[in-house]
């Protein structure tokens, strides 16, 4: 603990980002850095807890309390304080693979168990972690390590997520000769295509893909294994397979008159506008586009905000955010205790935003989709929503009629799209995700495995890099007998 007073000399301090009515001009990420010297300041915040449930990754009433990656955070919060870049990188690549992923996208679990948010403020462990790794690159302490030793067996990742990444790059370190095979036009996955580029500027995911390349790792995309690529041809030609493929398979929304024009999953939506961005700065028109346009997104996540984010910076003329459950508490209540995952409101970066434009958060509580209306052609004009009850009930005599030209169904997913699971043979659960024994990786078929969403449903980004990880012990273990690679 490099300065035990530390928690109590300083507070913490967020990384500046601009107001959102600047931001919404452009599609970069909008967060600034702090100076070297507040940055270690915050590092020194750090209590060196002597059971830290930060790094936990622990189960705790209805979530998981602390990083499921277990990463070492009191000791590279101290070597930060201590101005140690280099070492205190070192820490966190033995368990993150991919800090500069998680820094910038993950909800920090571990910030909800940090002792310090107990009584006060935690630390910003996140930022710490994504100052670490950038000033890493920024200073050529993360070089390319080619393994120097080959084990002379072949590994295929279907799918290049976090998941499907993170297990690539800990097979290569092993010396196994990897190649990623990716559907898309582009390698990253959710990463590429699921992330709005102002959460995460897909020059970051090049370089993580260029950087896996010059270590030997092999990409070849629009590879859809299953339809213009047979399984059968990576069965033969590698000594195993891993199913990396994610879980997006959307859930629908079962309304009257669902096929109206103007209805769009909020996948497909962020990822064509996020293709489009990278191929021609949209001038290819090859997006759906909301400029003008009413727009009702049904669901109140993650994804959801996502999207209204995105209709904002094309210039929508209005958005609501409709959102099955009740509002939740502004502070933990007596039944969420800390170190638990607060279930608290939180207003996020899209929300901010419409907050600013239209003055009111774009959020409806307690709130459901019942009906779409349509023109004579068959175009959306409207979505009929009404109020429920506390068990999910339509309450009767609270029905409203929303305008609306462009619907967006962000309401989750119900696991994996079957094809490449059924094209491999492997058994897929009453979730729809693949099956395995518990707390392994390998399927039903010899010599197959899987990884991330598609085993796990639909998660988080560091529960992806956490299950590549995993995945790829397994996999070492079946090719070799053993493994030396941590999880």
């Amino acid at each position: 603990m490099g300065k035990p007073s530390g928690f109590l000399e300083f507070e913490r301090i967020n990384e500046p980002g601009q107001a959102p009515l600047e931001r919404i001009r452009h599609w970069d990420e909008f967060h600034v850095s702090l100076p070297e010297e507040l940055r270690r300041e915050q590092g020194a915040r750090c209590m060196a807890c002597g059971v830290p449930y930060c790094q936990s990754g622990m189960v705790l009433g209805r979530g998981v309390s602390g990083c499921p990656l277990h990463n070492l955070i009191p000791e590279w919060n101290d070597l930060i304080y201590h101005g140690n870049t280099e070492l205190a990188l070192q820490r966190l690549l033995k368990t993150n693979n991919f800090p500069e992923f998680t820094g910038r996208v993950c909800p920090a679990l571990c910030e909800a168990a940090c002792t310090c948010g107990l009584n006060g403020d935690p630390v910003t462990i996140r930022e710490n972690e994504l100052e670490t790794v950038e000033a890493g690159f920024a200073e050529g302490y993360l070089k390319p390590q080619p393994p120097t030793t080959k084990s002379g067996k072949r590994v295929a990742i279907v799918g290049s997520g976090p998941a499907g990444l993170a297990c690539a790059e800990q097979l290569n370190r092993r010396g196994h000769a990897v190649t990623v095979y990716e559907r898309d036009d582009r390698p990253g996955g959710l990463l590429m295509y699921g992330i709005p580029n102002m959460k995460l500027e897909k020059q970051i995911v090049d370089r993580r893909i260029q950087f896996m390349r010059d270590e030997g790792i092999s990409f070849i995309t629009q590879a859809d294994v299953g339809k213009n690529y047979d399984p059968k041809k990576l069965l033969s030609e590698n000594d195993a397979v891993v199913l990396c493929c994610g879980a997006k398979k959307p859930r629908d929304l079962a309304v009257k008159n669902r096929g109206a024009k103007g209805v769009y999953f909020a996948v497909d939506f962020l990822s064509q506008n996020t293709k489009s961005l990278l191929d021609s700065g949209f001038a290819d028109h090859q997006y759906v586009d909301p400029q003008g346009k009413n727009v009702v997104v049904v669901g109140g996540g993650d994804t959801g905000n996502d999207c209204v984010g995105t209709c904002i910076r094309h210039g929508c003329k209005s958005v609501v955010q409709l959102e099955m459950m009740p509002k939740a508490p502004d502070a933990r209540t007596p039944d969420n205790p800390w170190p638990e995952w607060p279930r608290i409101c939180k207003t996020d970066y899209g929300q901010q935003e419409a907050i600013a434009v239209f003055g009111a958060d774009p959020r409806l509580y307690s709130t459901t989709a019942t009906e779409l209306l349509t023109d004579k052609d068959g175009t959306l004009t409207g979505v009929k929503v009404v109020k429920l009850s506390p068990d999910l009930k339509p309450i009767a005599g609270t029905e409203q009629v929303l305008p609306c030209e462009l619907l967006i169904i962000a309401a989750g997913f119900l696991g994996c799209q079957e094809y490449t699971a059924k094209a491999f043979g492997v058994t897929l659960t009453k979730r729809n995700v693949v099956e395995t024994q518990p707390d392994a990786y390998a399927t039903n078929v010899p010599g197959v495995f899987t990884a991330g969403d598609m085993h796990r449903g639909q998660s988080l980004v560091v529960w992806a890099i956490a299950e590549g990880r995993r995945a790829a012990r397994a996999v070492d273990e079946y090719l070799m007998g053993y493994s030396n690679l941590p999880e």
